[in-house]
């Protein structure tokens, strides 16, 4: 009996130590999952605000503004956020994106995801070979890593990491590298450190060479 009675009593303290919690409760110290975004609330947000100078569809047909389709959600919510913040500055994008608010943004960029990417092609031929070197395998003698090593063989891009580059304008690719190799564009580490070595040839070549991949 003393025995029975002494597990008892270690169940009772054992059960007043550590709280039940009735089906479906969280902790109250638990992290709430972040919202999905609303597609219907986002491409009403982006055909406002966006989609004159993108395209209805992401596509955007202007070549120094990038093709948004596709792209990362977790990348455009960073773009925005930071165009917002001036990390990442251009007086213009600053003005839309100070119109947005988070779920505005989260909102965009979840619609955007949706939309298909259309593919590009290459235009220059005596460059693109150059740009498929530097692109699938950096220039070792220079210290430069291959940009498929974050941004995959085909321009797919890492979620949440990387962008998707896959078909995107050469002339918008090739003045953001500059941009990042001049110290022009500061909110990213790693392409400061690899543009910073490339030269203008070698970046109209990656440029180009991006233009194709699909």
């Amino acid at each position: 009996m003393k025995l029975l009675a002494s597990l008892l009593t270690a169940a009772i303290l054992a059960a007043s130590a550590f709280p039940a919690f009735s089906a479906g409760e969280a902790p109250a110290d638990a992290q709430p999952k972040p919202a999905k975004a609303d597609l219907a609330k986002g491409e009403a947000s982006y055909t406002a605000v966006c989609a004159a100078c993108h395209a209805a569809d992401g596509n955007s047909t202007i070549p120094l503004q990038p093709k948004l389709a596709g792209q990362h959600p977790e990348y455009l919510v960073k773009q925005l956020t930071e165009f917002k913040s001036d990390k990442r500055k251009d007086p213009v994008m600053k003005g839309f994106a100070s119109m947005l608010s988070e779920a505005d943004m989260k909102n965009i960029a979840g619609w955007l995801h949706t939309q298909k990417p259309k593919t590009g092609f290459a235009k220059d031929k005596d460059l693109v070979a150059l740009g498929e070197r530097i692109y699938r395998g950096g220039i070792q003698e220079r210290n430069i890593a291959a940009c498929a090593g974050c941004h995959s063989p085909n321009g797919a891009g890492i979620p949440a990491q990387y962008p998707r580059l896959a078909g995107q304008h050469a002339d918008y690719t090739a003045v953001q590298l500059t941009a990042f190799r001049d110290g022009k564009r500061g909110n990213s580490i790693q392409m400061t450190q690899v543009a910073a070595k490339l030269n203008d040839r070698e970046i109209k070549a990656v440029a180009d060479y991006i233009a194709g991949l699909r």
